[in-house]
């Protein structure tokens, strides 16, 4: 899981194109055959501290098979997993027959306060990785710990939009946007999100990833 600091830490680490594919009838989604996306992640994604019925990828597929969408999503989410982690186990966790991947990794870096530096290299490999493959990508960007200082922060912030950038990926800002810094929607650490909190996240990255199987079935 992602490493708990302090509550201070916690508190400021929650601080604040493609043709988009609108829902399809359920003949039509089918028809054009099952989409498998993956999520690659930490403990955000993993669903830590929650039944797994209740987690991301669950509330995420189900969200998109409401839609009509034929969609299976993959759960590559590990619990305290930094970038370097997650690029480290790509080849075995991200199957080569998905066609897309969910990038959700970062969180642990700026909370351990590893060098940015490390983190966009680490991301970029992933990402290239990837994309070699010939899968679209989805980054899901995250926020510093402001207690880190004002340099760290902007250095940290930057990395997603400019590795999405780089490798003509999506980028989803915030993955905990709409749920950082509120109780209601977190767990009792301050940090994870609840069950009413994925499903902010699940709406809130939702479009994305409508976007992300677009390109898919482009």
């Amino acid at each position: 899981m992602i490493a708990h600091p302090s509550r201070r830490s916690i508190a400021f680490a929650l601080a604040s194109a493609p043709l988009v594919l609108g829902p399809l009838t359920k003949g039509t989604a089918r028809a054009a055959g099952r989409v498998r996306l993956v999520a690659l992640g930490d403990s955000l994604t993993a669903g830590y501290g929650l039944p797994r019925a209740d987690g991301f990828v669950v509330r995420l597929q189900e969200a998109l098979r409401a839609e009509g969408y034929d969609v299976e999503v993959i759960d590559a989410g590990v619990s305290g997993d930094t970038t370097d982690m997650g690029l480290a186990r790509f080849d075995w966790s991200v199957p080569a027959d998905a066609q897309g991947v969910i990038v959700e990794l970062g969180a642990n870096d700026a909370l351990r306060g590893l060098p940015p530096s490390e983190a966009r290299r680490n991301l970029d490999a992933i990402v290239a990785r990837a994309t070699a493959r010939g899968q679209k990508v989805l980054v899901a960007g995250m926020l510093a710990p402001r207690n880190l200082g004002d340099a760290y922060a902007a250095d940290f912030d930057s990395i997603f939009a400019e590795v999405a950038t780089a490798h003509g990926a999506l980028l989803h800002p915030f993955f905990l946007d709409g749920v950082a810094m509120h109780p209601d929607l977190t767990l009792p650490d301050g940090l994870h999100p609840n069950a009413a909190g994925v499903k902010v996240i699940v709406a809130g990255i939702l479009p994305k990833v409508r976007e992300l199987i677009a390109r898919i079935s482009s």
